[in-house]
């Protein structure tokens, strides 16, 4: 293959758009050679499209009760397996993709907030280029291996796709990257991050203003379409916040945001459905975490890492086939997608492939997820453990003293100032609120009965049995991934149980 094929010629003309030595540099097309598959290997692209900030029963498939709100998404997941009992590792965007993109805990590749994977440990993007693949990255720019950025062919920034929220952006340059890896006659992997839904939400207050004085076109979220607007009375509050206007007002919002998001992902199937890549494209997507809410986003409650995760390859992978037995987990994605493609192993993982269930097999070990949490995007330690299984769940808030006050991004919107006021008078929100602020030490939920962490079990007598089995399985899950936690929760425990 004569290796110049890959650069398109600059003022030629790609899907309409003239490619410029401004657009070639931005796209990162120009002088990066890169390797091609022997002639006899098999072909099999990866698209990889993730959500921001979207909880699992936001989608409909998955039970959310707003008619409508996921059409194209609900089609994929009708041409896929899909996990019932999918999780993150932890709930905050970068040190979440980190994750992803490494196949260990933060502890082990560095990122535990809001910085860099250690330059010492191997990336999915990396080792799929070591290893022929074209990859391309659209969105989230400085929130997927960042200190890698060179190795992307195409890294498209999130500007040029209207602030991560325009599908028609987004179309136009996946066909492009999809055309250009065919061009360079690769396979190619594709990680597609669309900004929707986090915040700021599609209709907000300020969105209206913006847009009624006539803000400049694409330059932000306010500017974005906005194909439907969500009205408080369609929605439904979860319980574990308060049913206030303001709330409520707020969850419309978001749900139009999640709308758009699927708008998005419609036209992003689109470009590779056009592309003729369908039949040989491995197509895998989920969310980074839950909806940016008080107990959901940056927590490791259930509904804080629970993520619609869905895989579809034509010809390979049951179509509409739902697991609901087994428990799989951001740090297995990578070692799935390896396994998949038949190409050796990240050094060092922590997860593991799941590729028998996609397979139709069952597999051992597939009963819990550790899920976890360090520090907040401000750089503030707030450091959490859990361990949950299909029932139930164990959380440790070592950082719980009674006084130490957790501030997070989820309240910075009309919710948490809604349950502060309400606080004076509902003394019900005003123990949700404290229980927010501070937490306690130690949680234990029934999730079966309660999914949503209304009732706290830790000192219920029938449940004693119960918690020290989660204990016990947290414990041995932080020592057997080389936690730096795990001797002081051991210390914990035994101080705990001398206590009683």
């Amino acid at each position: 293959m004569n290796l110049l094929k890959l650069f398109v010629p600059i003022g030629s003309r790609c899907h309409g758009h003239p490619l410029t030595l401004g657009r070639l540099l931005a796209v990162g097309l120009l002088l990066i050679p890169c390797a091609r598959l022997a002639a006899d290997e098999p072909r099999t692209n990866v698209l990889l499209i993730t959500l921001d900030d979207m909880s699992q029963d936001s989608v409909g498939v998955y039970g959310c009760q707003v008619p409508n709100i996921t059409p194209h998404i609900d089609r994929l997941a009708r041409e896929s397996m899909r996990f019932e009992h999918a999780h993150v590792s932890i709930a905050v965007c970068q040190p979440c993709r980190a994750v992803w993109m490494t196949g260990q805990y933060p502890h082990h590749n560095g990122a535990l907030g809001f910085n860099t994977i250690d330059e010492g440990v191997r990336t999915l993007p990396e080792h799929l280029r070591d290893h022929g693949y074209f990859v391309g990255l659209f969105g989230k720019n400085t929130h997927v291996v960042p200190s890698r950025a060179a190795v992307w062919h195409v890294n498209v920034p999130t500007a040029e796709l209207g602030q991560g929220r325009r599908g028609d952006l987004y179309h136009t340059h996946v066909a492009a990257a999809i055309s250009a890896a065919d061009d360079a006659e690769l396979p190619f992997f594709l990680m597609v991050n669309i900004h929707d839904p986090h915040r700021p939400f599609a209709i907000t207050d300020a969105n209206r203003a913006a847009n009624q004085r006539g803000a400049g076109e694409g330059n932000g979220p306010a500017n974005q379409p906005v194909p439907r607007g969500v009205t408080p009375e369609e929605v439904s509050v979860p319980e574990f916040l308060p049913d206030l206007p303001a709330v409520r007002k707020e969850i419309a919002q978001y749900y139009s945001s999640v709308f758009r998001a699927d708008v998005t992902v419609g036209e992003v199937l689109r470009a590779l459905e056009e592309s003729g890549h369908r039949e040989d494209t491995i197509v895998m997507l989920l969310s980074d975490h839950g909806m940016a809410f008080p107990f959901v986003k940056t927590n490791c409650y259930l509904q804080s890492t629970r993520t619609p995760w869905m895989v579809r390859w034509p010809g390979r992978i049951e179509p509409n086939s739902h697991d609901q037995r087994h428990m799989i987990s951001g740090i297995d994605l990578a070692p799935t997608l390896l396994d998949l493609l038949d190409l050796p192993p990240l050094p060092a993982a922590d997860g593991r492939s799941f590729k028998p269930l996609l397979e139709g097999d069952e597999q051992e070990g597939r009963d819990s997820v550790l899920t976890c949490f360090y520090r907040t995007s401000a750089g503030k330690d707030y450091s959490m453990r859990s361990l949950i299984t299909r029932e139930a769940g164990y959380i440790w808030n070592p950082w719980s003293d009674g006084e130490t006050i957790f501030r997070n991004e989820s309240q910075s919107g009309l919710t948490m100032a809604a349950m502060v006021r309400r606080a004076d008078q509902d003394p019900a929100v005003a123990d949700r609120v404290e229980l927010f602020l501070k937490r306690v030490p130690e949680e234990l939920y029934d999730y079966q009965q309660d999914p949503n962490a209304m009732t706290n079990l830790i000192d219920s007598e029938e449940h004693q049995a119960l918690l020290e089995r989660l204990r016990a399985q947290l414990l041995e899950q932080l020592q057997a991934t080389g936690d730096p936690l795990a001797e002081p929760f051991e210390l914990f425990l035994r101080n705990r149980r001398s206590e009683s």
